[in-house]
């Protein structure tokens, strides 16, 4: 029987991914890292954009906004679906608290697993009351 590691293990494993792969601008990388409240988050990029799930597996959750930097100087907060936009930070510190006010209720630790088993666990967790 094969077991996954915790949540905390494959959300580390992320973001020391993201640390090392260069294609993001460092100030914005360790800021975030710094934010525990998204450091519990998984990370991921995409189109030079730092975006963060609740779940460890893709097609990982877009509830989240995400970063990207803008053009000429400072960064963009957009999400969390395309197209919607939170605003304009001239600093990776004021992105990042940007991203932390927006999070949603209750946003905690990363779930192992997708997006589907994600919501199957908090329909469980919640069932709707009659």
């Amino acid at each position: 029987m094969t077991t996954r590691p915790p949540s905390a293990d494959l959300v580390e494993a992320g973001w020391q991914e993201v640390r090392e792969d260069g294609r993001l601008p460092p100030d914005l990388v360790e800021t975030a890292y710094a934010e525990p409240r998204l450091r519990q988050l998984f990370p991921w990029t995409g189109m030079m954009e730092l975006h963060f799930s609740r779940c460890t597996d893709p097609r990982w959750t877009w509830d989240i906004p995400y970063i990207k930097a803008a053009a000429g100087r400072g960064y963009q907060v957009d999400g969390p679906h395309r197209g919607q936009r939170v605003g304009y930070a001239a600093t990776a510190a004021h992105a990042v608290a940007m991203v932390v006010e927006h999070l949603p209720p209750g946003c905690g630790p990363a779930f192992v697993g997708t997006p589907a088993e994600l919501a199957a666990h908090e329909a469980a967790s919640h069932p709707l009351e009659g």
